[in-house]
Parts: C-alpha cells; sequence; structure tokens
C-alpha cells in the first residue's frame, strides 16, 4: 500500500490504517518528542498526545509538501502548546537582546552527554535551544511558535548556551580534580 492510500484510509478513520501509520513514523517522531521534553516518559506522553492530534487532524493534509514534514510539524506544534498552558514562556524580565556565542573547548563531548545537559535546561531554554539549533527555525519563526517575542527568542537561546557552557565547564573541572 502507498503512503497516500495509507493517508486516505487515515482519513476515514480505518484503525488499521492509523496502526500501520504509527509503526511507519513512530520511531522519528519519538526522537522528536524526547529533545523537547524532560523525561522519557513526557516523551511518551507527547508522542501519544501528538498521535491523537495527527488522526484528529489528517484530514487537514492536503498532500502538498513531505507528509514526514507535516507529521514533525503536528508533533512540535502538540508539545509547544503543552508547554504554552503551563506557562514555561511567560518573559523574564532582564532579557539579554542580544546573540551571545558560546565557546566550548575542543574536547570530545558524547551525543548522550550533551543531549542529557539540554533535557536539564529550563523548558522555556530547552525548546528555544531546540528549535533553533537542532532543528534550524528563526528567531522570527520560535517567536510566532511560542508566542514571545524575538527578543526574548534571542534571550532564551543566549541563556541555554551559557548554562550548557557552564555545565560542561564545571563537570570538566569537577572531573579534573577528581583525577588528581
Amino acid at each position: 500500500m502507498s503512503l497516500e492510500e495509507l493517508i486516505e484510509r487515515c482519513k476515514r478513520q480505518d484503525r488499521k490504517a492509523q496502526e500501520q501509520l504509527y509503526k511507519l513514523f513512530s520511531s522519528k517522531l519519538f526522537s522528536m518528542c524526547l529533545k523537547y521534553s524532560r523525561t522519557q516518559t513526557e516523551a511518551e506522553d507527547n508522542l501519544h498526545d501528538s498521535f491523537m492530534v495527527i488522526f484528529n487532524k489528517i484530514d487537514k493534509y492536503n498532500f502538498k509538501g513531505s507528509f514526514e514534514g507535516w507529521l514533525k510539524r503536528v508533533t512540535v506544534n502538540t508539545v509547544l502548546q503543552k508547554y504554552r498552558k503551563e506557562g514555561a514562556f511567560d518573559v523574564l524580565p532582564n532579557n539579554l537582546e542580544s546573540e551571545v556565542v558560546v565557546e566550548i573547548e575542543e574536547e570530545s563531548i558524547s551525543l548522550d552527554y550533551l543531549l542529557n545537559l539540554i533535557r536539564e535546561l529550563p523548558d522555556r531554554y530547552r525548546l528555544t535551544f531546540n528549535l533553533y539549533v537542532m532543528d534550524g527555525y528563526s528567531h522570527k519563526e520560535i517567536a510566532s511558535m511560542l508566542e514571545i517575542s524575538e527578543g526574548t527568542s534571542k534571550s532564551n537561546l543566549a541563556r541555554a548556551k551559557m548554562a550548557l557552557r557552564n555545565k560542561i565547564e564545571e563537570d570538566r573541572i569537577n572531573k579534573e580534580a577528581n583525577s588528581v
């Protein structure tokens, strides 16, 4: 069965087609949910919620553009909507309006270590960092998605980078102190 046929069957609420679609895309969408979630359990919940929205709105997909891209947008928007409701994007005073460049000394940093550090960031910083650095959205797009100003998006990114740099440096110092 082609992807187009599968989508059409999902539009008719065919449960077997929905199950097939889930099996086909759940691992990719779960990876996205992990990036935007605090824990694996929260990522699982976000994946479930995203598929509920996907199945409820699949009739709006009009076969223009990539279906996978549409699925990813729905997933990101579903997760961001949850954080919006929690007030994760409320503006903080003393925003940093300019971008801060963070240099990290060249050393071997595992991807798992970095992803764990990103997951530990406060919601507003983690989400902005992932949208900008990992997914390539502009500050204008992020501002629209998160319903914040572009300046706040830039500030959140700068603070995320500073927090990551500080944590990496702190861990490096602790590692050196423990090896002496």
